[in-house]
């Protein structure tokens, strides 16, 4: 029980002793949005740093060379821990914001960091507000910030299995010519989701593929760009799991 007491008090203790940090981030964005962003970014990865650390957390990452450098992009990833928020999260290399659910609104501080990261809020039950949001995920990528979407809607509690990739996430690249990059994302759940309420140490594999051009798929692929991800997903997850012997 102790990794989870760590990260709670630290998460807690950031929150409230970042009070001050924020009404700069805020002052700083009245004059400076690019270097808010970039500070936002420099802080928020510290602390999901220090977060993994106490939680005994070792990412190995393959294929970060296929994640553009000078460009935004569209993050499709698998998901089942609230974890991959944080293991992805400290990888980026320019502002990025998270499609989060409506929920995270609720929790004060923390929707205010989100906030100063591009996140979207989304309400699964309204549609006509989740058009929205992808059309404002659109003019994000077009202003220069990347996207990131876990497409199954939620986090997956079944081992070893995915669910439906929607479609409608894929609009954000089909719509800019932002590449997408799959993100597969194995062995997260062990550090906490799998033996609730204790957090576990843990080796954790994040892959980037190759950057996906919507563009340059056949017609057939670029209709189901949500399946053709999730395929690759899917096809890089199991190939991990083999080489664990699991």
């Amino acid at each position: 029980m102790i990794r989870i007491i760590l990260v709670a008090t630290f998460v807690i203790l950031f929150l409230v002793f970042s009070i001050p940090l924020l009404i700069a981030e805020w002052i700083i964005g009245k004059f400076n949005m690019d270097v808010k962003n970039k500070s936002s970014l420099a802080i928020v990865n510290w602390a999901f740093r220090v977060c993994l650390f106490f939680a005994g957390t070792t990412v190995i990452v393959r294929g970060e060379e296929n994640v553009p450098k000078d460009e935004p992009v569209l993050y499709i990833g698998n998901h089942r821990s609230y974890f991959d928020i944080l293991i992805t999260y400290v990888r980026v290399p320019r502002p990025t914001g998270y499609i989060a659910k409506r929920e995270m609104l609720k929790w004060p501080l923390l929707v205010n960091w989100m906030k100063n990261l591009h996140c979207l809020f989304l309400d699964r039950n309204d549609v006509k507000q989740g058009l929205k949001i992808i059309l404002t995920a659109i003019e994000k990528v077009k202003s220069g910030i990347s996207i990131c979407i876990f497409p199954e809607g939620t986090r997956n509690k079944e081992n070893h299995t995915f669910m439906e990739f929607h479609e409608g996430s894929f609009k954000i690249a089909s719509k800019t010519g932002c590449p997408i990059i799959p993100m597969t994302i194995y062995n997260s759940a062990d550090i906490f989701e799998d033996h609730l309420p204790k957090i576990k140490k843990t080796q954790v594999i994040l892959e980037y593929g190759k950057p996906i051009y919507v563009k340059e798929l056949a017609k057939e692929d670029q209709k189901k760009i949500g399946a053709y991800t999730k395929n690759i997903i899917m096809e890089t997850y199991f190939k991990i799991k083999e080489e664990a012997g699991q």
